[in-house]
């Protein structure tokens, strides 16, 4: 007789079946240890309310995605994340990228670039280029955006300590090109809270650092109103070693931070909420990380509406970019990696991103070639128009699993942010090492289990060849050289007074509390450069020392 229930099921056939041959693994789990049972029914969604819980794509939670039509009105934007050497060099690959049919641009900066130094500054020396492109002044601004049309595409640019200067920056070339700030799209990463907590790339202190970040807040709203003023960001946490969980619970515990320092600053909820957005990973367990977004998605419009009051249903919407895994990504047998940059960038996209960048094949053995890059853009382009997922607005909405996991995951980030709250904010808890430790862990345990090969990695722990040679990108070894140089001229050039006068505003107005953005503006317009802004800045402010978590 069929079974008539799944305890039914469970008692009957499924234990005859493992009975006779035993499963493959002893424990079937999703990253965050959370087991997972054999089948899933109504029973595990019992308490759901559909109405509740799920609403409908475009209303209130959101848990089925911010549009009414999604990726039916339009697909989501293809970004690859690109920068290298110079800005003539990135400013080629962007501009083949766009002609390859990317619709929107995402610039990756060098390490100086990141932490406020110029080129020529002794601690740039060796790292100009290296991992993004070196941008030093408006000149270097100016050429990077060479003949592409700032009013036609969408930046993002992955930048926090100095995201201020880089978006003075790019409201001055769009000055130059004949575009009003007002027509300016994109986003700035401006996340610190998650360079404290696993990246790095921090200049000065916390509260100096949100002051910033408020500051880029207020001058958005009343000067660059399409522009997104911060992506808050999980994808760092994830690549240090997070489960799905602390991703969500971490990224928007930072949020929550952010928010309450907006609002300290005098800033109205629903003015500033719906220029936020947010950064995830995307790994490769796909159920588990469909069900992330989702849950992410619900659990940021209840956050928004019933602790911030926020009145606006645009507050409420959590619209995220999403990168594929680069800790996924394996030195050997490079070519796996295409198929795991596939699958994850499906997952992100049946789990509603806005926006979507896949890695190339050889990121795990240096910058990307434009032959991978090419090949990761047509991943994406491959998944919006041959293969009909985005043809229906969440696909895997209802599925008993994923609702089951997007209720767990929900849970289990909610009881990570009530953790956070009782220690005093997001702040406080890195301040004590909590999210560093409970990331620390979970990526121990990660390891663990690939090194004992209760985790599959192909052609890492199983299933290995031997090495095959792989083409490379090659970095011009004097890129250092000629920024040094360009700087000189630049120094020569300009008008050095003009320059001195405005770091002396600038000066003044982090001393005050006048918002220090409108200045950077001038700042860069007059070539004054990053560095020189960041070292004033550094004289009033100083910088962070870490402290180390054991």
């Amino acid at each position: 007789m069929p079974s008539t229930s799944k305890h039914d099921w469970l008692q009957g056939a499924y234990a005859k079946a493992t009975q006779r041959a035993a499963e493959r693994r002893k424990v079937f789990q999703t990253t965050g240890g959370v087991p997972l049972e054999p089948i899933y029914g109504p029973e595990d969604v019992a308490s759901m309310d559909p109405l509740r819980d799920l609403g409908f794509p475009g209303e209130y939670p959101f848990t089925r995605g911010i549009q009414p039509t999604m990726y039916r009105g339009r697909f989501w934007t293809m970004r690859q994340y690109a920068g290298f050497g110079t800005a003539e060099e990135s400013n080629q690959r962007y501009r083949y990228l766009l002609g390859q049919g990317q619709t929107g641009l995402s610039v990756a900066f060098d390490l100086p670039t990141q932490i406020g130094y110029d080129s020529d500054d002794m601690m740039a020396s060796g790292e100009v280029g290296k991992v993004g492109v070196a941008i030093d002044s408006i000149d270097d601004m100016l050429t990077l955006f060479d003949q592409i049309p700032l009013d036609k595409v969408t930046t993002s640019m992955t930048i926090n300590a100095t995201a201020p200067v880089l978006l003075a920056l790019y409201v001055a070339v769009g000055k130059h090109q004949g575009v009003p700030p007002e027509k300016l799209g994109g986003t700035v990463q401006n996340d610190i809270l998650k360079e404290y907590i696993t990246r790095g790339t921090y200049i000065y202190p916390p509260k100096p650092s949100m002051r910033l970040i408020t500051d880029v807040f207020r001058f958005c709203k009343d000067t660059v109103p399409s522009w997104n003023t911060i992506s808050i960001s999980g994808y760092h946490m994830r690549e240090a070693g997070s489960t799905a969980a602390q991703e969500i619970a971490f990224t928007l515990a930072d949020g929550i931070e952010y928010v309450n320092a907006a609002i300290s600053s005098g800033q109205d909820v629903d003015e500033f909420a719906g220029q936020l957005s947010f950064f995830f990973a995307c790994h490769s367990t796909f159920l588990e990380e469909v069900a992330k977004f989702r849950a992410a998605r619900r659990l940021w419009a209840r956050i928004m509406k019933e602790r911030f009051n926020a009145q606006n249903p645009r507050s409420m919407m959590l619209r995220f970019h999403t990168q594929t895994g680069g800790a996924t990504l394996t030195a050997q047998q490079p070519e796996n990696n295409i198929v795991r940059t596939t699958v994850q960038a499906l997952a992100a996209v049946m789990g509603g991103t806005q926006s979507l960048h896949t890695n190339s094949m050889d990121e795990a053995l240096g910058l990307p070639t434009e032959k991978a890059v090419q090949i990761a853009l047509r991943t994406q382009q491959v998944i919006a128009y041959e293969n009909g997922v985005g043809d229906v607005v969440d696909p895997l909405g209802g599925s008993y699993l994923i609702e089951s996991l997007t209720d767990r995951l929900e849970a289990d980030a909610m009881e990570y942010i009530k953790t956070i709250d009782a220690m005093g904010g997001a702040l406080v808890g890195l301040e004590q090492g909590f999210q560093q430790r409970e990331i620390q862990e979970a990526a121990y345990s990660f390891q663990r289990e690939i090194e004992d090969k209760e985790r599959v990695i192909v052609g890492l722990n199983q299933f290995q060849t031997p090495d095959e040679p792989v083409s490379l990108l090659k970095l011009d070894p004097t890129i250092g050289q000629r920024q040094v140089e360009k700087l000189a001229k630049l120094r020569a050039t300009r008008d050095n007074a003009a320059v001195a006068a405005g770091l002396d505003r600038l000066e003044a107005a982090a001393r005050s509390t006048e918002n220090v953005v409108p200045i950077m503006v001038d700042c860069v317009e007059a070539r004054a450069t990053l560095g020189e802004i960041s070292h004033r800045l550094r004289q009033v402010w100083g910088e962070y020392q870490p402290q180390v978590v054991i």
